[in-house]
């Protein structure tokens, strides 16, 4: 039987990347069948290249009245997805994402050929993500399931993938059974971390691969993670990563205890080897300080600006 497999990017003062990003989905050997696009409040022209776009797989554009950041932006896009377009599989990215020819169909082959050899597919399919020039990229490594049973991680092999816990919002195709059940990422992260709560949530319990063959281009301005002198953004990184492991069920307590620990080290590095200490210690404190309340519903976050239509799918944190 088809699938239906339903686009979501998500984007914000990008126009011209966008464009690159949506000839990558259009012009893929699969295509989906239709894609939602997300305009994050933009302020330079994304909004008459929207108004004036058509290409060969229906579209389906929201413009939001305020930027909601790329976690607000995949809860309305997700939300639509499966609503409005019901969707069998919801494929998410970024607006600097350029999915290659062949990403599509190789993460569909690779969810069916997981399906054949374990009985059930994948939460979700993750591309490999490289950079411009083609190599893998430091901020999109995924972090792999420790403990895998040795049959998890033949099964994964056989499908051409390998096991994996978490990945980021970038070129990734989940089972919209799984948004059905878990919900929707949590808006109020804004950037950063939301797509480690998320994959990890619907990951705990059933099994995520990465495929080798299905890729995807991340256009950043530079080569590096997310440690990479982050200036500001770093209060999102410490506040949404002590969401993360104080206000989600998404991660078991020894892997919040592992991930915790690799966080501060890499906190503590980052400051180290940053120009802009004081900014990233302003940030720091700030994070941790803000950390300590949990975050707002979807539908605090999104009042007055979109309307969620089902509260099965708010996204509500796990206690």
């Amino acid at each position: 039987m088809t699938k239906n497999v339903v686009a979501v990017v998500v984007t914000y003062n990008r126009r011209e990347l966008l464009e690159t990003t949506l000839h990558g989905i259009t012009s893929g050997t699969v295509q989906p069948a239709a894609v939602v696009i997300v305009d994050n409040a933009s302020t330079d022209e994304t909004a008459e290249f929207l108004a004036s776009y058509s290409g060969p797989v229906p579209t389906d554009t929201i413009r939001l009245r305020q930027n909601l950041g790329g976690a607000g932006g995949f809860v309305v896009g997700m939300e639509r997805a499966v609503l409005d377009h019901g969707a069998d599989y919801v494929w998410i990215m970024d607006d600097d994402t350029e999915p290659q020819p062949d990403a599509l169909a190789e993460a569909l082959a690779a969810s069916r050929a997981y399906a054949a050899v374990a009985g059930d597919e994948p939460s979700f399919v993750a591309s490999r993500v490289v950079w411009t020039d083609g190599r893998d990229h430091p901020m999109n490594r995924m972090r792999p399931r420790l403990g895998a049973s040795e049959q998890d991680r033949d099964r994964a092999v056989r499908a051409g993938g390998v096991q994996i816990r978490t990945a980021s919002f970038v070129s990734i195709l989940i089972d919209a059974g799984e948004i059905r059940r878990h919900g929707l990422p949590i808006a109020d992260y804004f950037i950063w971390n939301d797509d480690l709560e998320y994959t990890a949530r619907i990951s705990r319990r059933r099994n995520a691969i990465s495929v080798e063959k299905s890729v995807a281009s991340h256009h950043t301005k530079s080569f590096g993670d997310a440690g990479a002198d982050p200036g500001a953004r770093f209060y999102y990184e410490v506040r949404n990563k002590l969401w993360v492991y104080t206000r989600s069920a998404a991660l078991t307590p020894w892997e919040k205890l592992l991930y915790s620990g690799a966080s501060v080290r890499n906190w503590t590095r980052t400051i180290a080897v940053s120009p802009n200490k004081r900014l990233l210690l302003t940030g720091l404190l700030r994070g941790l300080l803000h950390g300590l309340k949990a975050p707002r519903s979807n539908e605090q976050v999104l009042n007055g600006i979109y309307p969620l239509r089902d509260v099965c799918l708010t996204g509500r944190p796990a206690a």
